[in-house]
């Protein structure tokens, strides 16, 4: 990878990945996730039809961090990032692929700023849980049962504890050698990995834009899978409704977060689909 730090606000900087060449592709992943949480796989695909960003947000892997409970910045302060990160980049306009929270971000930045987005690709994300299905019995029962935290000065430890951390999300789409990959490699380059783990789930997410999603313009695909614990199917499909000229695509099988590797050639195929179908 080529990393480098970015500045985007007074003291903030967070760490970015370059790669390929075309259209610009933005990607912006789900709380508590870096850069590396993007399967290098998936970007290669990517990376042959787009220039793709990808990026340690706030309190991930080598960006600025805060101290472990006290986030010093909001939903917001996310959007502006990817903006800035733009501006660096000298992008008037990118297009935008945001997992679970990350959707949010991509959704708050099409509805705010719909000059800059091409196109928006959802995975993993929800309108809003106002008359939506909750999380499935056993993703609530992993929450309340909580997890003992490793020694976090013993690798190995904290590498299994991340990997594990997954699998009630991924369900059958969980693919623990490449999981596994992810945690050595989450480890070895966060500068806070406390942080990383707990600051993003405290941040306030702002008044809901459900009710604006009539006004998103730029064409969207949704993706969902169909055995998602967190976000079950129907918050794709009200997402998907809710959005004009939406495009949804179930994944059988698939959990909460990046789609299986199975499911990557038919995600790009789909997401170049959009692209051209774009004004």
């Amino acid at each position: 990878m080529t990393e480098r730090m970015v500045d985007v606000a007074d003291g903030v900087r967070l760490c970015v990945d370059v790669s390929g060449a075309g259209e610009p592709l933005v990607l912006v992943h789900g709380a508590g996730c870096s850069l590396v949480a993007w399967p290098d796989g998936l970007v290669e695909l990517l990376a042959r039809h787009h220039r793709v960003l990808r990026y340690d947000a706030r309190d991930q892997g080598r960006s600025t961090t805060w101290p472990v409970g006290k986030p010093g910045y909001g939903m917001r302060d996310a959007v502006d990032d990817v903006l800035a990160l733009l501006d660096e980049e000298g992008l008037d306009r990118a297009h935008v692929l945001g997992v679970s929270g990350g959707g949010l971000v991509g959704q708050l930045l099409a509805l705010d700023h719909p000059a800059r987005v091409a196109t928006l690709t959802l995975v993993s994300c929800t309108p809003g849980s106002a008359g939506l299905p909750g999380m499935s019995d056993d993703l609530r029962a992993f929450f309340d049962g909580g997890t003992d935290e490793p020694d976090w000065g013993d690798r190995d430890a904290v590498v299994a504890y991340l990997t594990e951390l997954e699998r009630p999300f991924q369900r059958g789409g969980f693919d623990e050698a490449l999981q596994r990959v992810i945690a050595q490699r989450t480890v070895d380059r966060s500068r806070d990995l406390r942080a990383a783990l707990t600051n993003p789930y405290l941040v306030d997410p702002g008044p809901s834009c459900r009710d604006r999603l009539v006004e998103l313009s730029a064409p969207t695909l949704v993706v969902h899978g169909d055995d998602d614990p967190l976000f079950p199917l129907a918050h794709g499909e009200a997402l998907a409704r809710e959005i004009p000229g939406a495009e949804l695509l179930v994944l059988p099988g698939a959990g909460h977060g990046v789609p299986p590797r199975s499911a990557w050639p038919e995600l790009v195929a789909r997401m170049e689909s959009r692209c051209a179908s774009r004004p």
